[in-house]
């Protein structure tokens, strides 16, 4: 077995590698000088099984040119096997047609990644589902809910807690997530989004009043959602709001709209590599998905199962 890493999210890549207790692939990264991408493996990984790290995150097109090249050096290098390890999956929320005219974009770069010689794929909390069918080539999904149930318990245990939703879509991922809490109450919020980007919180389904909130999400971009959802949830009597995203995008002044919420803390995962401003802000922590990223390729390596890791 091999790891290998792009630009994107080197710090996971190499606390993946240290959980497996390999050295990461010997190879750079190069921009030429009209910003063409030239990658070059430095050791030999003819028949080996390749694991190529990186999120598609901002900017998201340099690094998935990276990741798209990267699997061609290994094709062309003769690897065996080589597996996509996308943490963060960009191009997700185009899983659909939403108007005339408009493109499928997760689809394509599905298709980019297959075409380029990817043999399969290995990535956290799609935003859809039914992403894994874009692909031709095996596909794993893995959940953070399980390190964040553990984080919850650690914190909040013992405590009235209510798990809410941020929006309809996403009470198949809060129930998920409740059940791990020992089947905790789930609360939804009802909102209309008029624009992209913005949004309007119209009413809570379920009775906050006294409890705990955790918001369970799996991207947090704007922040406008959360913040405004937090609010809610305060005039509606919760006790206080805290946030669980699997990916911290958090573009523009995100941040600095988390820091000025209701929310008590954002806790997302390392899927994507933290800027300055998420780590100097006081209300935003970040759990390591490292061992559970280890575990998997792990597990794919040796033939075994993936999905027995959420039993």
């Amino acid at each position: 077995m091999k790891i290998m890493s792009g630009n994107s999210n080197l710090s996971l890549a190499r606390a993946i590698a240290g959980y497996l207790e390999v050295p990461l692939t010997d190879a750079s990264v190069r921009r030429f000088a009209d910003e063409e991408i030239f990658i070059e493996i430095h050791e030999n990984v003819r028949g080996e099984d390749v694991f190529i790290c990186q999120s598609t995150s901002y900017p998201a097109n340099d690094n998935l040119m990276e990741l798209l090249i990267g699997i061609d050096a290994l094709r062309r290098a003769s690897a065996a096997r080589i597996t996509a390890v996308i943490p963060y999956f960009g191009y997700a929320r185009q899983d659909r047609k939403p108007g005339p005219r408009t493109p499928i974009s997760a689809k394509l770069v599905a298709n980019l990644i297959t075409e380029a010689g990817a043999d399969r794929v290995l990535a956290v909390d799609l935003h859809a589902g039914q992403i894994q069918g874009f692909f031709d080539i095996p596909t794993d999904n893995l959940y953070a809910a399980p390190t964040m149930a553990a984080d919850i318990q650690a914190r909040y245990g013992g405590q009235e807690l209510m798990v809410v939703s941020p929006d309809v879509g996403g009470v198949v991922r809060a129930r998920a997530l409740a059940k791990r809490l020992d089947n905790a109450p789930l609360a939804i919020v009802d909102k209309r989004r008029d624009r992209p980007g913005e949004s309007e919180v119209m009413n809570i389904i379920g009775d906050v009043k006294g409890r705990h909130c955790i918001l369970i999400d799996d991207i947090v971009d704007s922040g406008g959602t959360l913040c405004n959802a937090a609010q809610a949830l305060l005039d509606a009597g919760a006790k206080s709001v805290a946030a669980y995203i699997t990916h911290g995008v958090l573009s523009g002044g995100a941040v600095a709209r988390v820091d000025a919420s209701a929310l008590t803390e954002l806790v997302i995962t390392d899927t994507i590599a933290a800027t300055d401003a998420m780590r100097d802000s006081s209300r935003i922590r970040v759990l390591t998905i490292a061992p559970l990223l280890g575990e998997a390729i792990r597990r794919i390596a040796d033939e075994s199962s993936v999905s027995s890791l959420f039993d």
